[in-house]
């Protein structure tokens, strides 16, 4: 927890800003991880993906100009639900004055809705996405530096950048932990994949039992902290 002192020196600061920024990125890996395990038993379930907005949009387009009108529903719906999901959840976590470990509950009610049996393929894969929009609200930025937890094009490009920049004799290093939500996502992916071929799409189950365990871990971060990390 933070020191009592009102006024720490500016090493004490520097430190937890240091501590403040290495528990944030542990906590984008976490739900990185979970973004990519969701994701994979998502696509491998039904063939769409579940947070890869940019995929489905391709394959939206594709439909279109294919004329295959049940696939340009299907991830029309796909992407109305991801956007619904990160709308809700920007108002979820102001409702929840900026709480994450009560987010992270209703995102986990979410998923463990669409693991039950019998709820029908892409009544599960919209519940699913819905989630992964939501969670987009638990972590924004960490320590100033942008950050996205469901979709890694972005962490990508902004590693790309600063790769360029430090080519170019630019020795900022902040660029390189746009790596740790690409590493999340694609090990999580891995057993996300594991997963589903062992227990098809009901493994979005243990994506909820994940996201549970992440509830709870996250009640010993620091409020401030939470509140610094999460969308505005």
């Amino acid at each position: 927890m933070l020191p009592s002192s009102s006024s720490p020196s500016s090493a004490e600061r520097a430190r937890l800003r240091a501590l403040n920024g290495r528990v944030g990125l542990a906590l984008v890996a976490a739900l990185s991880f979970l973004a990519g395990m969701t994701d994979a038993i998502g696509f491998l379930a039904t063939g769409d993906f579940v947070s890869f907005m940019s995929g489905n949009t391709t394959r939206m387009a594709i439909s279109i100009s294919q004329g295959e009108i049940h696939g340009l529903l299907r991830l029309g719906l796909a992407i109305v639900c991801f956007v619904l999901g990160n709308a809700l959840g920007v108002m979820l976590a102001r409702a929840l004055r900026r709480r994450a470990a009560p987010l992270l509950v209703i995102v986990a009610l979410v998923l463990g809705g669409a693991a039950l049996p019998g709820l029908g393929i892409f009544v599960a894969l919209a519940l699913a996405i819905v989630a992964m929009g939501m969670l987009n609200a638990v972590v924004e930025q960490v320590n100033g530096m942008a950050i996205g937890l469901t979709y890694v094009t972005g962490a990508l490009s902004r590693f790309g950048r600063g790769l360029g920049r430090w080519l170019m004799g630019e020795r900022h290093s902040g660029w390189r932990v746009q790596l740790v939500p690409w590493s999340g996502m694609l090990l999580g992916a891995v057993w996300g994949a594991w997963l589903q071929a062992r227990l098809g799409i009901e493994a979005l189950g243990v994506s909820a039992v994940m996201t549970l365990a992440l509830a709870g871990i996250v009640v010993l971060i620091p409020p401030a902290w939470q509140r610094g990390y999460m969308v505005r």
